[in-house]
């Protein structure tokens, strides 16, 4: 098994901690495994790219139709001679 240490924790958040855990019948160091136990087995969403966010932050406002401007043929490069 592994072991971490968390360093520069708020006083505050030692303290809700040892509540909780006595809340629940368990030591800290169980009480924390299993904190992080259930916050790591949670399904992460699939990220997503930002076109696709963007897609889905407007989609409900509709689309605009742009016309395409006709396709014309390359014109020919510059001479710089």
């Amino acid at each position: 098994m592994a072991s971490i240490t968390i360093r520069n924790l708020d006083d505050e958040v030692k303290t809700r901690l040892r509540l909780r855990a006595a809340g629940n019948g368990r030591s800290m160091e169980e009480e924390a495994r299993v904190i992080l136990r259930e916050a790591v087995g949670q399904e992460m969403p699939p990220a997503k790219d930002l076109a696709s966010l963007i897609h889905e932050l407007f989609k409900p406002y509709g689309g605009v139709e742009l016309e395409l401007p006709p396709r014309e043929p390359m014109r020919d490069p510059p001479d710089f001679s």
